[in-house]
């Protein structure tokens, strides 16, 4: 992970499978919120899904909505609209506490590997 990106900065696209590993978000979840939430994924060849970096902050944004936040589908895609209406400075300042916790988990796994090491 590089910080201020989610992922490394040589793909474009990642599949479902991908993006499942690196939001945390099983396959089916995504897919239903891919409904719910009108994400306009694209596709290749008309059937895999294809998400791009934006793609993955909008989900890591529904997912801190939906189970850290504990709001309803409606009610985070109310504030998902009122988070494009105020611009990305808005969005990057809400996702900054989903970095936040990230890089404590990271922490913690890596003292853990030290610990193991020692």
């Amino acid at each position: 992970m590089v910080m201020g990106k989610l992922v490394h900065l040589d793909k474009l696209y990642y599949r479902i499978g991908e993006v499942s590993r690196i939001t945390g978000v099983k396959p089916h979840v995504l897919r239903y919120w891919e409904q719910e939430f009108k994400l306009r994924l694209k596709r290749s060849g008309g059937t895999q899904r294809r998400y791009r970096q934006e793609d993955l902050k909008t989900i890591l944004i529904i997912k801190k909505l939906l189970y850290e936040d504990r709001f309803t589908i409606a009610g985070a895609k109310k504030k998902i609209q009122e988070l494009s209406r105020h611009g990305q400075q808005l969005e990057m300042e809400f996702l900054k506490e989903s970095y936040k916790e990230i890089l404590r988990e990271l922490k913690k796994e890596l003292a853990q590997i030290k610990e193991a090491l020692d």
